[in-house]
């Protein structure tokens, strides 16, 4: 009996030295290769998991990413119109509004998504530009009849003079409101150029999601047909293949 246990447990031993023999020659013993394994995939999942954050971080980037704003361009050309107090600053009003639209025809080139917002910017300029013309002219009158109602007041008429002060007090005033309508235009006119653009942005993605979820349309598929089969009509002017089941012979 003794002889049979020893027996039977110098198999066993050997049997355990074979399967550590097995591990040993595949690099590692087969616990170690269950915990490599685990590792390995929780690493790929970390390196995907980071690379989906990046993507998110990205689009979110791509929606933050600040629009340009072509209808501040006008206001600002306005303004400074309205704050001229000479022909020297009115001057300076009208330059930058010729700078800027320099700017908005080279961006109307590169921005095709802005076409119409930009046009829109483009025209309040280019009114800008005219209206710091007229404003010369009436800061001229204006500089004509303070220098006659200050002749007036040496002369000692004093009635002329005080009639030419209220008509000079009438003409600012009306110059100062239609220079306030000037800047509400551009207010009114930019509000409804963004509420334009956003719906044509929202269309414009409903037609590509549209187009996409449908695919191409029956008019497509059938030119992209007729042009892939044009080259073989065209060929060698060979006779169509008869339909089978038809002789063609007389």
């Amino acid at each position: 009996m003794s002889d049979i246990k020893v027996q039977a447990s110098a198999q066993g031993y050997a049997q355990e030295q074979a399967q550590a023999g097995q591990g040993s020659q595949n690099g590692m013993p087969s616990h170690l290769e269950t915990v490599a394994d685990k590792d390995s995939q929780t690493i790929q999942e970390m390196i995907k998991e980071s690379r989906e954050k990046m993507e998110r971080h990205r689009e979110q980037l791509e929606r933050i990413k600040t629009k340009p704003r072509y209808g501040d361009a006008p206001l600002e050309a306005y303004a400074r119109l309205a704050r001229a107090k000479n022909k020297s600053q009115v001057g300076m009003a009208a330059g930058y509004a010729r700078r800027r639209i320099a700017q908005l025809r080279a961006a109307l080139r590169t921005d095709s998504e802005n076409t119409e917002e930009i046009k829109a910017a483009l025209r309040q300029l280019e009114k800008a530009v005219s209206r710091a013309g007229k404003k010369k002219q009436d800061l001229q009158k204006e500089e004509l009849k303070e220098a006659r109602r200050e002749r007036l007041i040496e002369e000692e008429e004093r009635e002329r003079a005080q009639r030419l002060n209220q008509e000079l007090r009438r003409a600012k005033m009306l110059r100062f409101l239609r220079e306030r309508s000037y800047m509400h235009e551009a207010v009114i006119d930019g509000q409804q150029q963004k509420m334009l653009s956003a719906t044509r942005n929202e269309l414009r993605q409903q037609a590509q999601a549209l187009q996409g979820a449908l695919g191409p349309s029956p008019e497509y598929a059938a030119q992209q047909y007729v042009a892939a089969s044009a080259p073989e009509g065209a060929g060698g002017g060979e006779a169509a293949p008869a339909a089978p089941g038809v002789d063609m012979q007389v």
